[in-house]
């Protein structure tokens, strides 16, 4: 059983507590703290970081702090305080670049197709947020907007809660520093080793994202986001690894 470290220890304090905040003021905080697509007017830029601190429900709490107490505490002793916070947050911000460039990727030729028909950005957002078509619209206009309304709505309106792209980074730490460890999921509780099981992890995600096809997640998962911050980890790690940093704590 592994000893509960204390950086771990406060991170797990304070997502319990916004969650218990949640659970009062609901929607207001998540307004407010989740990570909005730059584009909708609820963005702001503090939530780049305290989406990291929020949580959509009980079970995605639930595994997220179990992970982080499994993969966080080893990781800890082993690393010392701030240079696993550095992996923390690095990853967190790798699963924000992640996540947000794939919005982008998709979201931006769904725009430009609409613009070319003559409407502006401006035209555009107003008309798909509030799900009305004005007046003096072209027919290749509004044959245009009836086309990408869901795909347009959905990025628009995405928002991004949880640790789990810091613990994914943290996760690809605990890898490189245990290749041989034996790691099992809930859902499928066969022991393989984490040199095979983080890779095939992120592999999974990877086709989720791109097909939609959930395997061990709900299908509003960030799959991006969990590549993202397994990608960040292990190259902070293997920059250590490769420079001979990883000898010397920084406590």
């Amino acid at each position: 059983m592994y000893r509960l470290t204390g950086v771990v220890k406060h991170l797990l304090i304070i997502n319990l507590i916004l969650f218990l905040a949640t659970q009062l003021y609901g929607e207001q905080m998540y307004r407010l703290l989740a990570l909005w697509f730059p584009r909708n007017e609820n963005f702001q830029f503090w939530q780049i970081i305290s989406h990291m601190f929020m949580h959509g429900n009980f079970m995605h709490i639930g595994f997220n702090m179990f992970a982080l107490w499994m993969f966080g505490s080893p990781v800890e002793q082993v690393l010392g305080k701030n240079r696993f916070l550095f992996v923390y947050f690095s990853a967190g911000l790798g699963a924000v670049l992640f996540q947000l460039a794939y919005y982008y990727f998709n979201f931006l030729p769904i725009q430009e197709s609409l613009v070319n028909t003559g409407l502006s950005s401006q035209e555009i957002a107003k008309i798909m947020v509030s799900n009305t078509i004005t007046d003096g619209l072209t027919e290749t206009q509004i044959v245009a907007l009836r086309s990408a309304f869901t795909s347009y709505r959905e990025i628009y309106f995405a928002s991004m809660v949880g640790a789990s792209g810091c613990i994914m980074g943290i996760l690809a730490a605990f890898g490189m520093m245990n290749p041989e460890a034996r790691l099992m999921l809930i859902f499928l509780p066969i022991p393989i080793k984490a040199k095979y099981f983080i890779p095939g992890i992120i592999i999974l995600d990877i086709i989720s994202a791109i097909t939609g096809q959930s395997f061990f997640s709900p299908s509003n998962t960030a799959y991006m986001a969990h590549v993202g911050g397994a990608v960040v980890g292990f190259l902070v790690m293997w920059y250590w690894k490769k420079n001979q940093f990883n000898q010397n704590r920084w406590d």
